[in-house]
């Protein structure tokens, strides 16, 4: 993991090289914790939280006919979880994609996605979004703001996991 230093990649600071495993006992229910991994520029806040029979959703926005720059926040609520995950935070000007953004979401949940967006110091408008949780497929839904056309898209997926023997083999 790295910080944004400059246009090179090569002055990044580099935060930590690794990965950490969580064990079993550190994630038995579905309550998030953060714990913080340490590097020599920094440290980083790793929320974490386990969900036993869940789907993978992956996330897209595109941001099309663009009238004006406004901003746009864009959080997820997921899975019995109280806490907003934050997807996207920032300005638009332009027509764009976003980053794409990978949730998992228990196999009987739904997401919801919610859009705050506002020109200059106007109150925010807000948007809701639900998707409900697929093994499989996708789902889409347009957004028109006044300042833009949004476009959601949710492609689900399901996380494969090794089995005891696949495991026994990569060792």
């Amino acid at each position: 993991m790295r910080i944004k230093a400059d246009e090179h990649e090569k002055q990044d600071l580099q935060v930590i090289d690794g990965v950490s495993l969580l064990d079993n006992i550190d994630t038995w229910d579905r309550s998030p914790f953060i714990f913080r991994i340490n590097g020599d520029c920094g440290a980083i806040d790793v929320g974490v939280s386990r969900l036993n029979f869940a789907y993978q959703a992956t996330v897209e926005v595109a941001v099309s006919q663009v009238q004006s720059s406004f901003g746009m926040r864009i959080g997820c609520f997921t899975s019995g979880l109280d806490k907003e995950i934050r997807l996207f935070d920032g300005a638009i000007g332009e027509p764009r994609g976003l980053k794409r953004s990978v949730v998992a979401v228990s196999s009987d949940d739904e997401m919801e996605l919610k859009l705050k967006v506002a020109a200059g110091s106007c109150i925010p408008a807000e948007y809701r979004c639900c998707f409900e949780a697929k093994q499989h497929g996708r789902a889409t839904r347009e957004i028109n703001t006044g300042f833009a056309l949004i476009a959601v898209k949710v492609t689900w997926s399901t996380l494969e996991w090794p089995t005891a023997d696949e495991e026994a083999k990569a060792v």
